[in-house]
């Protein structure tokens, strides 16, 4: 992936094409204000499952009795060790 600071006038003047490189070269554009890194425009490659999506797929999925179990401590293992991010909003 490139990255390209650019000012944040000039990003403004040429949004439509910074948008359209971000999203079909997958360029991420720096934007600078006074010089310094103020925010990002970047392609989104965020995956995102939600609660109703596993619970989904789950239903769909026939699991052995040993798969289950294995399942279920890797489960409990990744919840005493993941910890939740600082800014819940990221």
């Amino acid at each position: 992936m490139q990255k390209k600071a650019i000012s944040v006038t000039d990003a403004a003047r040429n949004f439509a094409d910074c948008v359209n490189r971000a999203h079909y070269q997958n360029v991420t554009f720096v934007l600078l204000k006074n010089g310094q890194p103020f925010a990002r425009l970047g392609p989104d490659f965020e995956k995102v499952c939600r609660g109703r999506d596993l619970a989904d797929a789950l239903a769909q999925t026939t699991l052995t009795a040993a798969e289950a179990k294995a399942w279920q401590d890797d489960l409990q293992t990744a919840r005493k060790t993941l910890k939740t991010p600082a800014d819940k909003w990221q």
